[in-house]
């Protein structure tokens, strides 16, 4: 069984007991519970329910494992035979879930 959920502007295939990283989600603690109402598509076993555009009382629970931040990424600026160079590195935000349930 998996889903298609659209949460917080992306698009992310789950299946119970998975582990996902979605964008950060500040106002959570690690343990809390976290519901997902956009549900795009079920697929159990073979039986695939596509929603118009959301599939119908189906939601999907997942809980907040912990925030964490992704590898750095090298941002570096450079402008020829003007001695002009800038180097910055960034670490993004994410959020770690591992799902719960999937329901209809």
């Amino acid at each position: 069984m998996y889903a298609i959920v659209d949460f917080k502007g992306t698009q992310l295939k789950v299946e119970p007991e998975q582990t996902v990283q979605v964008a950060y989600l500040g106002d959570k603690e690690a343990g809390a519970q976290v519901e997902m109402n956009k549900v795009l598509l079920i697929d159990d076993d073979g039986k695939t329910e596509i929603g118009q555009p959301n599939v119908e009382n189906a939601k999907v629970i997942a809980e907040v494992l912990a925030h964490k931040k992704d590898k750095k990424v090298i941002v570096f600026k450079k402008k020829r035979r003007k001695g002009y160079q800038k180097k910055q590195g960034h670490r993004q935000n994410y959020t770690e879930l591992k799902i719960k349930e999937i329901s209809r």
